[in-house]
Order: C-alpha cells, then sequence, then structure tokens
C-alpha cells in the first residue's frame, strides 16, 4: 500500500473546509463527500429556481483543495467572489454559478464538479452525498418562545441553525436519498475517514442519516477520525459540551464505530469523562485552535493531531505500519 493514505472527509461548509486543508497536508488522495441540505443564500436560491442540489457547500469544499501556487489561490479566490449591488446577481457566489452551468452542460453532478475540478487544478475531489436535494427536519425544545417546554418541528437547514429552542434530534426527507455512487465508493475504498468538524445538526449528522452512506460508513474498515467541534455554535447546539456532540452522534449513528476522536484539549475540561462517552475510540487532546480566529480549526495544527493521533491510536496502529 502506497505510504500516503486515501483519505475520504465528510461535512460541509466552513467545517469541511478546515479538515480538507488539514488532510492535503498529508496525502494527495483526498475526496469530499459534502452535504446538500444547505437551503439559504446563493444556494437556496439556485436549489429553488433550478430544482439543483445547493452548490454552494460543494464550492466551498473545492475552493479548500485549490493549489497554493498562483493558480491555485486566484481561482481559490474568483470561486468564493460573491457579486454586490441590489440586482438578481447580487450575493450569488461565481463558483455556485459555474457549478450549475457545469451541471446543466454536462447533465451529469459528478462530472460537473470534475470540470470545475480540472479547471481549478484541485489537489482531490468532491462529490455530493447525494444525487438530490435533502430537506432537514428538526425537533426542537422550545422552538415556539411561548411554549418554552414543549417539542416543536423546525424544517430547513437555515431554520434549524439559527432555532432559539434546542435542537433534540434531525431527520431528512426524502428519508433514503439516493446516495452518490462515487461517494459510496470512496467510502468503501478509503484508509481513513474524517467526520467534523461542522454545525452538529446540520453538516455533520445528515451524512449519517443517508442510508448508502451510513451503510458504508458502517461497513468500512478505513481507521474512522471524529474532529470534535471547538465549542456550541448558538442557534443549534447551544451549551453543548464535547460530550453532547459525541451522545448525539451515537443517537443518530449507534451502529457507527469511531476509531479515534480529537478535541480542543483547551475546551475539554474532563478528559475521563469524555473517554466514557467515546465508544471505545482513542481520544486524542492537543492544541487544533486558529490563534487569529478562535472560533476555527488551525489547518496545520488539526493535521498534526491527526498525526499524532493516528500514531498513537492502538486500533489503528496495524494500518498505519502498512502505509510506510
Amino acid at each position: 500500500m502506497s505510504n500516503q493514505p486515501r483519505i475520504v472527509a465528510l461535512g460541509g461548509g466552513h467545517g469541511l473546509a478546515a479538515s480538507l486543508r488539514a488532510v492535503r497536508l498529508l496525502t494527495p488522495h483526498v475526496i469530499a463527500v459534502v452535504g446538500v441540505a444547505d437551503d439559504g443564500g446563493s444556494s437556496g436560491r439556485i436549489r429553488e429556481e433550478l430544482e439543483v442540489v445547493p452548490p454552494g457547500d460543494l464550492r466551498m469544499a473545492l475552493a479548500a483543495l485549490c493549489g497554493e501556487d498562483a493558480w491555485g489561490e486566484t481561482w481559490s479566490r474568483v470561486v468564493q467572489h460573491r457579486f454586490g449591488g441590489k440586482g438578481p446577481l447580487a450575493g450569488h457566489a461565481l463558483g455556485n454559478l459555474l457549478i450549475t452551468a457545469l451541471w446543466e452542460e454536462t447533465g451529469d453532478l459528478v462530472a460537473g464538479l470534475d470540470w470545475v475540478g480540472a479547471l481549478l487544478r484541485t489537489e482531490g475531489r468532491v462529490l455530493p452525498a447525494a444525487i438530490e436535494p435533502i430537506e432537514l427536519i428538526a425537533t426542537v425544545l422550545g422552538g415556539d418562545p411561548a411554549h418554552p417546554d414543549e417539542l416543536v418541528e423546525v424544517r430547513g437547514q437555515v431554520r434549524i441553525a439559527t432555532t432559539s429552542g434546542s435542537v433534540v434530534r434531525v431527520q431528512i426527507c426524502p428519508a433514503a436519498p439516493q446516495a452518490c455512487a462515487e461517494a459510496v465508493t470512496a467510502i468503501t475504498s478509503a484508509d481513513i475517514i474524517i467526520l467534523g468538524p461542522g454545525s452538529w445538526f446540520t453538516s455533520v449528522m445528515p451524512h449519517l442519516l443517508i442510508p448508502g452512506i451510513r451503510e458504508a460508513l458502517v461497513q468500512s474498515s478505513a481507521v474512522k477520525i471524529l474532529v470534535l467541534n471547538l465549542g456550541p455554535q448558538a442557534g443549534e447546539t447551544t451549551g453543548f459540551t464535547p460530550e453532547n456532540h459525541l451522545r448525539v452522534l451515537r443517537e443518530h449513528a449507534p451502529d457507527l464505530s469511531l476509531s479515534v476522536v480529537i478535541a480542543d484539549q483547551g475546551r475539554v475540561t474532563d478528559p475521563d469523562r469524555l473517554a466514557a462517552v467515546s465508544g471505545g475510540a482513542y481520544v486524542h487532546l492537543a492544541d487544533v485552535t486558529d490563534r487569529g480566529d478562535t472560533s476555527l480549526h488551525d489547518p496545520e495544527l488539526l493535521s498534526i493531531a491527526m498525526q499524532e493521533a493516528l500514531h498513537m491510536s492502538a486500533g489503528a496502529h496495524d494500518r498505519i505500519t502498512a502505509w510506510r
């Protein structure tokens, strides 16, 4: 086996982008499997008007995989560029329009993304988790301020992410969307799988609810690494501890076994308690916070933490040895 493992990272938004920037320091064999539930902003408008999967998180993943040369840095900025003004283009990201145009030209989600990746000269590949848009449906405690002790249903990623209540559980509609075949193949062929960080209920959990993706994750023999968030997200995981994040994952996917859990050492107050709810995974505490913005993971520090965790995890030892 090559000493450069095949890594698949799942998620969406800024969390997935941080993971991708970290793992590309470990290997050129990177595949991003991206959620398709976004219904806000430019993505939401394109999704509604053209009835396609939302392109925004796919765009961010492509930008994160751009090279560090002048070409890559330029295209990374260009695809993230948003139009100003007050007209029909206001707020649209150029990359969203480019991706959608390639979908219409090729008639194929994966082929369109591959063409955009070729233009950007990305170091890796970006795939959608499902080939149809997904609607998120959350059960929220206190979602109705007039009845703080009652459970209500909140639909849509944006509304869930900004709810004033406490999210208890999330479901998807349709309940069994068609998983992207290439994404399933990537997961089953991976040496390492990264889940998180990201918006827990709207970016991380939805992957575990797509039957084809979940089955591939459960059956995969890869080293499975969960990267915990740096803290609670206002409106979605208000008041959450690292232990809460793990409990939610186990409630949504009780059959998924993790190999490693990575958490920022400054955000964990009780390591033993975190280990107790890890389901037997090796818990690795490290400094992974961006010093310029403490709400974000630092890609280089996260990459180092991943390498340390892989070499210190007993469950991953044999597979790590095989990569050398």
